[in-house]
Formats: structure tokens, sequence, C-alpha cells
């Protein structure tokens, strides 16, 4: 997801921050868990400069997570308390179920649980550690990175991924051999019944 800001960074403790999904995939969390100390070893604030969060401001002024949840996550496990944060409107003058709509309304926001299904808002967790793993996020963005399909803008584009793939690809295969699972990601990416999603890439020939 990308925001056309001018940024004014604050640096937010990331256990403040209210999930605006319920779930991640946990493999890229752990990727992002990995690659952050590799890359962030004696420069953690160039690093976190580089890797500001968008919020919005919510009832009670909470900074609610629009986009980003595997990193917030990631440096919250590795213990970092703070992350960079830029707002993109606030909507604390909303009630909760007004501040929910609007969201939903801008595609800030994806209530849906580790099945696919959609939940009403009250079951979004409050914190970022309360993030339920969906490995099918995780497949979703380990086929984009192996070519299955292109990059966009388009908001929860993995998730859109994700429940596609759940229909085709058994769990147990995705839990259990996970290189299987990507070769099979793979080719369902390049079949026809995928040109609906964001960033196909088409048919293989």
């Amino acid at each position: 997801m990308k925001f056309e800001i001018e940024p004014q960074l604050i640096a937010t403790a990331i256990t403040d921050l209210c999930p605006t999904q319920i779930t991640v995939g946990m493999r890229e969390v752990e990727a992002k868990r990995i690659r952050w100390r590799e890359e962030s070893a004696g420069r953690d604030a160039l690093y976190l400069g580089g890797h500001a969060v968008p919020v919005v401001l919510g009832p009670k002024r909470r900074p609610y997570l629009v986009d980003h949840h595997h990193l917030a996550l990631a440096l919250h496990l590795e213990g970092e308390p703070r992350i960079l944060t830029t707002q993109l409107a606030d909507l604390s003058r909303l009630d909760k179920q007004a501040f929910w709509t609007f969201l939903d309304n801008r595609g800030w926001m994806h209530p849906y649980d580790a099945d696919g299904r959609r939940r009403a808002y009250r079951h979004i967790p409050r914190s970022i550690s309360e993030l339920v793993d969906d490995p099918y996020r995780a497949l979703a963005g380990a086929l984009r990175l192996a070519g299955g399909y292109a990059k966009t803008e388009m908001p929860f584009s993995e998730f859109l991924w994700a429940d596609h793939l759940r229909r085709r690809i058994k769990r147990v295969t995705v839990e259990g051999a996970f290189n299987k699972a990507l070769k099979q990601a793979l080719l369902e990416a390049r079949k026809s019944e995928a040109e609906h999603l964001p960033g196909w890439c088409g048919v293989e020939e």
C-alpha cells in the first residue's frame, strides 16, 4: 500500500498500536525478524527511519495501524519498543462504530479471520501481539516474492491471493510442506481463474 503524503514522523510505542486486521503470516513475520537482525546492526535509527508505518488516530486518540502489521509485530517480537509512524488522518472525534465504518469504506481495514471469513469489528485484536497466524497469507507473500504476481498498490492484495490459494491448496500442505505448497501456488497463479486478482501476470505459455 502506498500513500502520497508528506510524512511527519512520530516515534510511537509499538504496544500502543492498534491493528486493523485479524491475521498475519507468521512465516513472513519471522523472515522480517531475521532481516531486522541483519540490517539493523549498529544502525537501528537509520533502519527504522526508512520503515515508517501509516496510522490513523481513532477513538481516545489511539493510533491504528493501517499497513505494515508484519513489520510492527516483527520489531515487537525482537524487543524494539518503538517504531516511527506517519499520521494519515485524525478520526478521533468519531465514535467507535463510525470509525470502523469509515476505515472499512476506505479500504483501511481487513476484518477476515484465519479461515478467510469476514468477522465483526469487535473480533479485530486490540494489540499487535494478539494478531493470529494465517499460513495462507504467508504463502501469498512468498508467492509474490517468487514472481507469482506483481506488487500492486491495491490495499490487502496479499489477502486476496491468500483467499484464492486457500480454496486450492490443502492447509496440511501449507503448514507441513511449504515449498511444495509454493510450487503449487506458482502453478495456480498462472491459471486464468486468477486473472481477477491484483498483480496477475497472465497465463503461462
